[in-house]
């Protein structure tokens, strides 16, 4: 787990007290040096959530993560649920798409 990767991890778990988090690299599936940290996949869930539409989830981790985004993070891609919307999903995400240019 690199620098990047961590502070996101700890952030988000700070913040959120998630239920379940993945914080996946993928910038090994985009056009950009090895080792890279600039496209990452998150997925969290969280009682926080219950309260909040979609789109209030995604800008409060858009401002907790407001340094890295700032930085090298070049994208997030948000999955973002609260712990009955994760249960009725079977508790999976699908995978992401290879990126044309990776």
């Amino acid at each position: 787990m690199g620098p990047i990767e961590r502070s996101i991890v700890t952030k988000l778990r700070q913040a959120l007290i998630p239920i379940e988090l993945q914080v996946l690299n993928e910038s090994s599936m985009h056009n950009v040096p090895p080792n890279s940290e600039t496209h990452f996949k998150i997925v969290a869930v969280s009682e926080k959530f219950d309260t909040q539409r979609l789109i209030q989830r995604h800008q409060a981790i858009y401002n907790l993560l407001s340094a890295e985004l700032a930085g090298s993070v070049h994208a997030l891609a948000l999955h973002t649920y609260s712990p009955s919307e994760w249960i009725a999903r079977g508790a999976a995400v699908s995978a992401s798409p290879k990126c044309r240019g990776g």
